[in-house]
């Protein structure tokens, strides 16, 4: 049974394919699809060319997708136009351009996700929050300049309000796509599976995943496959538009991303509800939680853990760590930070002050926790049986290393974009962060785009 494959996104994001700059953009999630593993450890150096000139104007995330033989990037050209080029891995100058009939606004919602299917064709979404879903396929395997828009992907009465496009392949290698349909505070998680024969979409799920009873939606980071293989999902809930009404960090998983049970082994019925679903900690709503940063990992062992962060009793904002033990979840405080309180507030895509990512063993009696405030990494190391912390010091980032070598606007933050194929290819290019998706006051000079490959 061939392992998932991650694609297209950090993602949020779980390995994220989102790293983070000085400052960082809220797209969490938007979410990571990935295998959970050991990171591999950095590259040193790096071998940088330029792409294209880009939008600068606010943060939206950018995607590479690597094949055994070709590099496929997707980006908003200088002009704001959704652009995807290629190039062969050994070709440096035989870039290969196409535009697409999209233009972004000043959304960092509007990220770009990407995947390639078992015939070779490549399939593109993006450019949407709550907007009609945006998609494209390339009609000649490997080529971009074949991609066509294709009208309705399943049922169009459900594409017409889309957000948060990912694609990833199910235990069997076959192509799968998700996205959210409605809006924040009443959407529903929709997901499709690709055949490639036919070069069909049909629904995987008969109905959404979730369904927040036009009360509230769930904000997913996931599915991540873990070493059970079991894909694990974990998420909060939230009521509206503001930020500040996320509630209670639930959780689920599946053999199949069809049938759905939870962290005992019971079975889930569909669509999960607030009522119907397994709740890890009852954070409530202004609990200091936040939709996009709850985050999968694993311990030594293999067993499932979410990253997160909530309030202390004396009003803080602290990391935490759930983990999935035999008599239930065990919540395990990460940080002690003193004067720290991130208290987001209103709707937009907010210029984040925290980012976590999931728990990762280190050898077989040590887990790190890696998370990003205020733009600085920061890694704690956990003692795998107690779950106490045993070390806090600095950590390491992309953007950190590579920031000597790409000349940042002072008002710019650095972003950057890895394969989450784990080849260690990635993009980096400097941007205004978010700016709750209202226009600015002027438009900045295009920045450059370019591609990272390592040494």
């Amino acid at each position: 049974m061939p392992a998932i494959k991650p694609i297209g996104l950090f993602s949020g994001v779980a390995a994220a394919a989102l790293s983070l700059g000085t400052t960082a953009p809220a797209l969490r999630a938007q979410t990571t699809v990935a295998e959970a593993h050991s990171p591999a450890a950095p590259a040193t150096s790096y071998d940088l060319s330029a792409v294209d000139t880009v939008w600068s104007g606010h943060s939206v995330k950018s995607a590479v997708v690597v094949t055994d033989t070709m590099i496929f990037v997707g980006y908003y050209d200088a002009n704001r136009q959704l652009t995807i080029a290629q190039r062969g891995r050994g070709d440096a100058a035989g870039w290969r351009y196409h535009k697409l009939d999209s233009w972004v606004g000043w959304d960092s919602h509007n990220y770009i996700a990407m995947a390639v299917d078992a015939a070779g064709n490549l399939h593109v979404s993006a450019n949407m929050h709550r907007d009609p879903l945006l998609y494209y396929r390339t009609t000649t395997p490997g080529d971009v300049r074949t991609l066509a828009r294709v009208p309705v992907m399943v049922d169009e009465a459900l594409e017409k309000s889309a957000t948060y496009p990912i694609f990833l392949h199910d235990a069997a290698g076959r192509l799968v796509f998700k996205y959210r349909d409605g809006s924040s505070g009443n959407g529903n998680e929709i997901y499709n599976i690709y055949d490639t024969t036919s070069g069909r979409w049909r629904h995987l799920l008969q109905t959404p995943l979730t369904d927040g009873e036009g009360q509230r939606n769930a904000y997913f980071v996931g599915p991540v496959l873990g070493p059970d293989k079991l894909f694990h999902i974990a998420w909060v809930w939230r009521e509206s538009p503001n930020a500040e009404t996320n509630h209670d960090l639930s959780y689920a998983r599946s053999r199949d991303l069809v049938h759905w049970e939870d962290s005992s082994g019971k079975a889930l019925q569909l669509p999960i509800r607030l009522k119907t679903g397994e709740i890890v900690d009852h954070v409530p709503v202004g609990g200091g939680i936040i939709n996009n940063n709850t985050v999968v990992g694993f311990d030594p062992a293999g067993r499932v853990m979410i990253t997160f962060h909530k309030f202390d009793a004396g009003g803080n904002t602290q990391i935490y760590v759930a983990r999935r033990d035999p008599k239930g979840w065990t919540i395990a405080q990460v940080s002690h930070w003193s004067g720290f309180r991130w208290d987001f507030r209103g709707g937009g895509s907010l210029d984040s002050r925290l980012f976590v990512q999931g728990p990762a063993p280190v050898g077989s009696d040590r887990i790190r926790v890696s998370v990003i405030r205020d733009g600085k990494p920061i890694d704690f190391l956990l003692d795998a049986q107690s779950l106490k912390p045993l070390e806090e010091k600095a950590g390491t980032s992309l953007a950190e290393r590579l920031a000597p070598h790409v000349a940042t606007p002072k008002e710019m933050m650095l972003n950057t974009v890895e394969d989450p194929g784990g080849s260690g290819i990635a993009l980096i290019w400097p941007s205004r962060p978010p700016h709750r998706d209202q226009p600015d006051d002027d438009i900045p000079s295009p920045t450059v785009l370019r591609l990272a490959v390592p040494k």
